[in-house]
């Protein structure tokens, strides 16, 4: 029923009103209804008044966390799923009602059974990300199989984010998963910090009062990391990368793996800034003591080459230059193939390698150049003997059985027991030695570093090896110790 009453404003109310009347094309009734709509809804115990400019700080506060569940149920039915123009008046008029000053707009090709999206909303920077954030999160998670017209799931494919707009391109994707990864990446960007901080708030308190108090001077690694530099060995740094990546660093291709070194080595403070340039890489760094930063440059070149590739580096002042050097991988790849097919010995594959490393003028970086080598002859030997003898798990009198095979194809007598809890290797006669020949240092670091490459591949970071003697220092053997 309608009743009419008489009513006196006066001028600051009549301009209060004005939008509201404008907006019903001069009808003040109508206008009047809207407006104790909007106040009984403000009043009402869902709702609270925010001054604008807390509010502003507020929305930027929680930006790039996601909208829990349980919230986004209660602010927008499920059944609004099933149609594109519904949840679009629906989110329109609850935005006007709470006075945002923000518009939404919902493209599709489809209206009961989109295959693709587009969300535009204008208005405030602040407020078009959380509105986009809440309508993407709300579609993902609701036109994911909810009726039997929609597709099997939803994900973001891109986000503009302007001065007064932020558009949001949905489309099919294979599996609901991928929809929830989607948000996460374009909109949670803080939400697995913001759930860490919480789960030991002290813990984050107290490394980052310990950066702030350094001036971002302090290092961090993984345990793993730190206990191999405290027992003398050379890390790579694969585990913190392969954290990050969720697979092995051979399976990581060249230019990703690339992304990564500078996000770690930078996010870590292990270097103040790495640039990639193609597929060079230019670390920077402050480090005082020639051998850290010599160190730093070896690391960096196994974990590449772990990759599957060959780099060297050239050191400066405040920089270590990395540069490609595939052809030299290929050179490795033949002489490798050669050993494995007993078509040479080590010692003549070295001469061969050695002499094309001077016609490339590449002597400056000859040790590294030798190391990956025999690095790679020494994981690659052990690789071919696990696959064809079916092996799943390395102890010490397998990895015993098969490094007598690989010596036969390097031509050295050696011999190989079980002492105790570990293995001795010994090296009584070696053709490298005793021949003479003109690259004998060379030729006895790749054989060196075959055996390594061999034990790690074979037991990974669980052993612990030292080198006792040397042929080449002038022991009448060579002698290394491993032990589990």
């Amino acid at each position: 029923m309608i009743k009419t009453k008489h009513i006196s404003l006066d001028d600051d109310c009549i301009k209060r009103v004005a939008p509201f009347v404008f907006k019903h094309g001069g009808n003040f009734s109508a206008a009047i209804r809207e407006m104790i709509e909007l106040a009984e809804d403000t009043l009402s115990d869902k709702s609270l008044v925010v001054d604008e400019h807390l509010f502003d700080w507020l929305l930027d506060e929680v930006d790039g966390r996601l909208i829990p569940d349980s919230v986004l149920d209660v602010m927008i039915d499920k059944s609004l799923s099933g149609n594109m123009d519904n949840l679009n008046k629906f989110i329109n008029k609850r935005l006007t009602k709470f006075g945002w000053k923000v518009n939404v707009n919902i493209g599709y090709d489809n209206m009961l059974s989109p295959s693709n999206m587009v969300i535009q909303v204008a208005g405030a920077p602040q407020r078009t990300r959380l509105i986009a954030r809440m309508i993407s999160q709300f579609i993902v998670k609701n036109l994911s199989g909810s009726n039997q017209h929609s597709p099997t799931s939803f994900a973001i494919k891109s986000v503009v984010i302007l001065d007064s707009e932020t558009r949001v391109w949905l489309a099919k994707s294979a599996s609901k998963k991928e929809g929830a990864d989607s948000i996460t990446a374009f909109f949670g960007s803080l939400e697995e910090v913001a759930r860490a901080i919480k789960s030991r708030p002290s813990l984050w308190k107290c490394i980052a009062n310990r950066h702030v108090g350094s001036n971002y001077q302090m290092v961090t690694i993984h345990r793993n990391y730190y206990e191999d530099i405290l027992s003398g060995k050379s890390p790579m740094g694969e585990i913190m990368i392969e954290t990050i990546a969720k697979r092995s660093v051979k399976d990581i291709p060249l230019q990703e793996i690339l992304l990564l070194i500078k996000k770690v080595y930078e996010a870590s403070r292990v270097v103040d800034k790495v640039d990639i340039h193609d597929d060079t890489i230019i670390l920077f760094h402050t480090y005082r003591s020639k051998d850290a930063i010599e160190k730093i440059k070896k690391q960096l070149i196994m974990l590449l080459e772990a990759n599957g590739h060959t780099y060297d580096g050239e050191i400066t002042t405040s920089m270590v230059v990395f540069s490609h050097k595939p052809d030299i991988g290929v050179m490795i790849d033949e002489i490798v193939n050669n050993l494995k097919s007993n078509e040479n010995s080590l010692d003549q594959e070295i001469i061969t390698f050695m002499t094309f490393l001077e016609d490339i003028d590449n002597m400056e970086n000859v040790n590294t150049s030798i190391s990956i080598l025999g690095k790679r002859i020494g994981t690659t030997l052990i690789q071919e003997y696990e696959k064809e003898n079916g092996i799943k798990m390395w102890d010490l009198e397998t990895f015993q059985k098969a490094f007598s095979i690989i010596d036969s194809k390097i031509r050295r007598e050696s011999e190989l027991r079980l002492d105790g809890n570990g293995l001795l290797y010994r090296v009584g006669k070696c053709n490298i030695i005793s021949e003479g020949y003109k690259f004998d240092e060379y030729i006895c670091l790749a054989a060196r570093e075959a055996f390594k490459g061999a034990a790690n591949h074979a037991f990974g970071n669980k052993i612990d090896m030292k080198i006792k003697r040397s042929l080449s220092h002038g022991d009448n053997y060579c002698e290394v110790i491993i032990q589990l």
